[in-house]
């Protein structure tokens, strides 16, 4: 029994301590990221003439493309930094730092993205919306009707939408300031919008800790922090919802909403991602009974089209 008792207590702690190697170590996972950072800066730089930047040479050169020193001075930097930096050495480069690094290795938007992850700090110039959709977005959207359907950032931003969902809402969104065209900002400064949204106990503060969790992605943002700060300043509501520091992934949920003319629709929302680096994805809201799929329809059959 003993013997026995004993195998089993070193299995238990073999499992707990595999159970510990499988998560991984931040230490591990930033040093992998600088090594990697490291070996994507040299092969920019290997990839780059003198002459592609404007630079005179003498002689034969053995390093192929430019040299370290010529990096840091085009970039404005020190040589001594940019070289730790091409060591994968433990530094906190700043955004304006990369910005000029990334202009003078000449890297496309995909590569600058590519830079600024494996930095691990958010890039200032990148876009937190897709701000011109191609026509096929609103093409799908319009084929969805009479579900509705809309595209929002993780800021919540309304980006598009078919005339279900503007019907639904209550309001022709196109004459609302850009700045209003925000599914957080009205569902907490227009009393009409809260009043259509039966669960808004449960689906609000849902949307702030999905808010507070795409966040993490654009801290120090400008537009993020401008949009934080106006939404606690115009309410209280949202800021002691804010400070409970809950997160949530996105996930299926189901709703009940006050439809204008055709009373409560019960929905079931899925949130498919269309560019997921900056977050934008396409949320479709499905009938859960048959009362619910009626009512849609008629709701369709009376929406004005979108603007395009």
């Amino acid at each position: 029994m003993a013997v026995l008792q004993e195998e089993q207590t070193s299995r238990q702690v073999r499992s707990s301590q595999s159970g510990r190697r499988s998560q991984p170590d931040p230490r591990d996972l930033a040093e992998a990221r600088r090594t990697e950072l490291a070996s994507f800066l040299r092969s920019r730089r290997e990839r780059i003439t003198p002459e592609d930047v404007g630079l005179t040479t003498f002689g034969r050169r053995r390093t192929p493309g430019l040299r370290r020193e010529e990096v840091a001075q085009l970039a404005g930097v020190g040589v001594t930094w940019y070289t730790w930096l091409e060591q994968g050495r433990d530094i906190a480069p700043s955004a304006q730092v990369l910005d000029a690094i990334g202009r003078t290795l000449r890297l496309d938007p995909h590569e600058r993205t590519h830079l600024f992850r494996l930095a691990d700090v958010p890039d200032p110039s990148s876009p937190d919306s897709c701000t011109v959709l191609p026509d096929s977005t609103q093409l799908l959207l319009d084929r969805l009707d009479p579900y509705p359907a809309l595209v929002v950032n993780g800021r919540y931003d309304l980006l598009a939408y078919n005339s279900t969902w503007q019907a639904l809402v209550g309001v022709r969104l196109d004459e609302l300031e850009p700045d209003d065209r925000n599914i957080l900002w009205r569902a907490f400064t227009v009393p009409s919008v809260r009043a259509t949204m039966l669960d808004w106990d449960t689906t609000v503060p849902r949307m702030v800790a999905s808010f507070r969790a795409a966040m993490a992605k654009h801290m120090g943002e400008p537009a993020w922090k401008c949009f934080l700060s106006r939404m606690l300043a115009a309410s209280p509501e949202f800021g002691e919802i804010w400070e409970r520091h809950e997160v949530a992934p996105l996930q299926r949920i189901t709703k009940r909403m006050l439809a204008p003319s055709v009373g409560v629709v019960h929905l079931e929302s899925t949130s498919m991602w269309l560019a997921e680096s900056v977050g934008v994805r396409l949320v479709t809201y499905t009938p859960l009974d048959d009362d619910t799929r009626r009512r849609l329809e008629q709701l369709h059959a009376t929406a004005e089209p979108v603007r395009r």
